[in-house]
């Protein structure tokens, strides 16, 4: 069965915390390519701030670990806001152990993937998580 065709992403705007500048520009061609808006931060208290600001972002991809703030405390941050408490999280993480995965499903995270990552799987949990909301 083929898989379904991807959303139409339009004008969706997707925020990016990643500290690793190579793997940003991944994520950027990927995202882009597929038509979103995309933001990329490369430290926990600039995604805090972007997350806090008036920017309406469709989806958030988080790494959990990152320079000032964690990825787990810019998670607990956008489930404690009113404005961001549905916002989809996927975490996008080289730490992969169970303990890591549940810790990230308890703090609210919507999807959970490890480095290295497949593109395609990547997209299609974005478009499926953009669906659902």
């Amino acid at each position: 069965m083929a898989d379904p065709s991807p959303l139409p992403a339009g004008s969706l705007r997707l925020l990016v915390a990643e500290d690793e500048p190579h793997i940003r520009r991944i994520l950027d061609t990927i995202l882009d390519g597929a038509g979103f808006q995309v933001d990329m931060v490369a430290d926990g208290e600039k995604a805090l701030e972007a997350v806090q600001g008036d920017r309406p972002y469709a989806l958030l991809i988080l790494d959990l670990v990152l320079p000032g703030a964690t990825g787990l405390e810019v998670l607990r941050e956008v489930r404690r806001l009113p404005s961001r408490r549905h916002l989809p999280v996927v975490i996008l993480t080289a730490k992969g152990e169970d303990i890591d995965r549940e810790t990230a499903f308890t703090f609210g995270a919507d999807a959970f993937m490890t480095k290295p990552f497949s593109p395609r799987k990547l997209l299609k949990q974005v478009d499926e998580l953009i669906a659902e909301r």
